[in-house]
């Protein structure tokens, strides 16, 4: 985590740290996965810990519920783009 930082990685950069993610991809300007789960309970119960992640973090992500699947989306809106943080967001996800 020592290169954790608000600057707007480079697309070479992206593809790069997109290969330590397993299912993540870029649409629309954000990283992005869809989580699927035995039922819908379960997929709120993993957003719920997504939310505690996040904030423990200070870096939230637009989080979509739907049955039986959970679509994450990241990105950086103050350095307009894709940053460390939102990797770094990612990779505790996959955590959890």
């Amino acid at each position: 985590m020592s290169d954790l930082a608000y600057v707007k990685l480079s697309n070479l950069e992206v593809a790069a740290r997109l290969k330590t993610l397993d299912g993540w991809t870029v649409r629309d300007g954000q990283i992005s996965k869809t989580f699927a789960f035995k039922s819908y309970k379960d997929g709120v119960v993993f957003a719920s810990a997504i939310g505690y992640v996040a904030d423990k973090l200070n870096h939230h992500p637009d989080i979509l519920i739907g049955y039986a699947k959970v679509t994450v989306s990241v990105n950086t809106h103050d350095v307009g783009g894709l940053s460390p943080y939102d990797f770094e967001l990612a990779r505790r996800i996959e955590g959890l």
